[in-house]
């Protein structure tokens, strides 16, 4: 067996549902019954601000709710112990993956405890309840947003991940559907470097196909299971 020495982990909703917390949008494209279009975008943001606020507000108080699982906590222990490069990118918002240990991690869609000043553009961790009247901890106005990546913007740290990408021997998706690009690109992206591609999942992803290795279960039994495959482990 191979011994991997550059490894990327995509992460999904798929790995948090199993802490408990909701997918991103149910069945009948609601998401915590929203449509996405009141919640999830810019222009929702400028037409109803208030809203966007306390539907955030209540995401944020959910993770107090939920603890890490045992695929967090599998993936922050490989990390401690991997000799090589590990990079961990999430399209998660919460947490989960810190409290779990995790170490080199990228947040793609931003942050449920971080919240952004359109006027300063400063980024601040927050963790209680946003208010219009909320001020900037930098410049003091009152401009803040979830530090959320919303449908019609760029995911953030692009540049990282695609480097990483190109320069890993093993990628490994886990929980993540396959529908939502740029994330769902990336193990293209993987195969054509040369890497290993492996998905764990639930069930079979929009990009099944693409996987030179795929798994299907639950993640809190088998992404330990594989990285104790690993050669090493």
């Amino acid at each position: 067996m191979t011994s991997y020495r550059n490894i990327v982990v995509l992460t999904g909703a798929g790995i948090s549902a199993e802490s408990g917390l909701k997918t991103f949008r149910d069945a009948d494209g609601l998401w915590e019954n929203h449509r996405i279009e009141e919640v999830a975008t810019p222009e929702a943001f400028v037409r109803n601000p208030e809203l966007v606020q306390r539907f955030y507000n209540a995401r944020r108080q959910q993770l107090s709710e939920v603890s890490p699982n045992s695929a967090h906590i599998a993936l922050a222990e490989f990390e401690q112990t991997f000799n090589g490069r590990f990079l961990l990118v999430t399209q998660n918002v919460d947490d989960l993956h810190e409290r779990a240990g995790s170490q080199n991690l990228l947040h793609m869609h931003g942050e449920l405890k971080k919240v952004r000043c359109l006027l300063c553009n400063s980024v601040h961790r927050y963790a209680t309840d946003i208010e219009a009247s909320t001020e900037c901890p930098a410049c003091g106005r009152t401009a803040l947003r979830p530090h959320i990546v919303w449908f019609g913007e760029m995911p953030f740290y692009m540049d990282e991940i695609y480097q990483a990408l190109e320069q890993c021997d093993l990628f490994i998706s886990i929980g993540t559907s396959g529908h939502v690009y740029p994330a769902a690109g990336f193990v293209e992206v993987a195969r054509q470097c040369g890497a290993h591609t492996v998905e764990i999942n639930l069930e079979p992803s929009q990009t099944e196909d693409l996987f030179a290795e795929r798994r299907y279960g639950a993640a809190t039994t088998e992404v330990a299971r594989f990285l104790n495959s690993l050669p090493g482990q």
